[in-house]
Formats: C-alpha cells, sequence, structure tokens
C-alpha cells in the first residue's frame, strides 16, 4: 500500500514533561516526511524544555533532565522545524488531542508564526479507535503482527504509527486511500482552536465547547457577557485558544 498524497504527509510524534497542553514542554520530537512520490525523510531531536522533567514523565519515556541540558531550546530549532513541514499535512497517534495543541503552543512561545489553518490532520489513534479500541502498541501487534519494541521513544511511536496507518488502509475498504478523507475521518469534532474549547457547528457556526456557554455561539457570548473574554484571556487557557478568540471577537468588531 502507498499513501495517495498530494502534499507531503509528516508524521510526527512528541516526549513531553507532562500532559498539560497549557504549560507541559516538549523534550523530544520526531518526524517522518513521507512524499507524494514515496520518498521519506526522517529527524529526531532532543529539546531542553527549560525546566524540570519529573520524574514520573521520565520513567515513561526515560529522558531526563541530564539527557536534555546541553541541547537546543525549541525558540532556538522552532524555525527550522516550521520549514520542513512548511506544506505538508500532519498525522500522529492522539495527535489532536494532545501533539498538534502542544506544537502549536511552542510555536507560538517562539514567536514563530506557522499557518496550520489550511493543513490536514490524520489521527491514527482516532481511525483505531473507531475500528478496534486499543492503543498503540496493541495496534501495532494486531495491524503489523509485530511487537512495539522500544515503546514510548519517540522515533520507534512515530515509524510504528505510520506502519500501521498504511496496515488500516489495506485492512478497510471503507477507508479512502485520500488524506482529506482521512483527516474528516479521524476527527470527533471540527475545532476552531487546537485545545477544541471552540469548535464549528453543523451550520459552520464557531461555538463554545465547555462550560457555562457550551454550545451557544462565541460571537452571541461575547455580546451578552464581555467579560468572559477577559476571563478567558487571564485564564489558564492555551495561548492557541485564546489567539483564535481574539481573532473572532476583532473580525466581529470590525464588521460594526
Amino acid at each position: 500500500m502507498k499513501l495517495n498524497l498530494k502534499n507531503p504527509l509528516v508524521f510526527f510524534d512528541l516526549e513531553t514533561t507532562g500532559t498539560n497542553i497549557n504549560t507541559d514542554r516538549i523534550v523530544e520530537i520526531c518526524y517522518l516526511k513521507v512524499h507524494p512520490n514515496g520518498n521519506e525523510e526522517a529527524k529526531t531531536l532532543r529539546i531542553n524544555p527549560e525546566m524540570h522533567i519529573p520524574e514520573e514523565a521520565s520513567a515513561v519515556h526515560g529522558i531526563y533532565d541530564t539527557d536534555v541540558a546541553d541541547c537546543p531550546t525549541f525558540k532556538q530549532v522552532a524555525r527550522n522545524i516550521a520549514n520542513d513541514i512548511e506544506g505538508c499535512d500532519l498525522a500522529g497517534f492522539n495527535s489532536n488531542r494532545f501533539d498538534i495543541p502542544v506544537l502549536a503552543e511552542e510555536f507560538l512561545r517562539a514567536g514563530v508564526d506557522i499557518d496550520m489553518s489550511r493543513r490536514k490532520f490524520i489521527d491514527v489513534q482516532v481511525i483505531f479507535h473507531k475500528m478496534e479500541q486499543r492503543t498503540l502498541s496493541a495496534a501495532y501487534k494486531f495491524y503489523c503482527g509485530k511487537n512495539l519494541e522500544d515503546a514510548h521513544t519517540a522515533e520507534a511511536d512515530t515509524r510504528a504509527t505510520y506502519e500501521v496507518l498504511m496496515s488500516q488502509l489495506d485492512r478497510y475498504p471503507d477507508l479512502q486511500n485520500d488524506v482529506k478523507f482521512l483527516s474528516d475521518f479521524s476527527s470527533f469534532n471540527k475545532n476552531v482552536d487546537f485545545a477544541g474549547r471552540m469548535i464549528y457547528d453543523e451550520q459552520g457556526v464557531e461555538i463554545f465547547n465547555f462550560g457555562k456557554y457550551k454550545g451557544m455561539p462565541v460571537v452571541e457570548v461575547l455580546k451578552r457577557d464581555p467579560g468572559y473574554y477577559s476571563w478567558i484571556l487571564n485564564s489558564d487557557f492555551t495561548l492557541n485558544t485564546k489567539a483564535m478568540l481574539t481573532k473572532i471577537r476583532l473580525r466581529e468588531m470590525n464588521q460594526k
């Protein structure tokens, strides 16, 4: 099976200091770029997160403070990473809920302006859960017939995710070998922001997806309760969420 690609597709995986997309940082990133002609390029980078790596995180991925002490910070490599994924669609395992939001936050902190709104995102975990309900190691065993060695290292998980997607396309006739189809299929909601605090409803209207205004149009809430905007900007939401909310607010102000 060869992926039917119009643009390069970058499979990537992050190892981080924890699971909080607002505050945790990347300690390792691996990405595998698959070109439309089938050529592949792989790269793995260790990152100094500029914070202590909690012991419970190190126990999972095996990366400790001393391992990254002399590594570049994300800000130092952000532009190179952005250049590598320029014009590419992205794929990962649990990437829509974790890796994509974390990567977006790191780019924002680094001051690197990268437009991800026109990219398509394939989450192989969502496809797997819709079909079989398992984990990456189980998915690799189920689809590829092999044990996943070195699980929870970015390089092994990235390669396994790529192989699992190829096997999924072979196994399920209903899955189209098309990036747009796979992107739509592996999305639970059409998010406005990467964290999914705001989503588009069936009419394409931005609505809140949390809290007391869940299900209500963002524009209507901003008119009814102007202080809600300030509360979000001053609370523990992602930079991307705040930026997208500000974009909606400015758009409405300019239409007056």
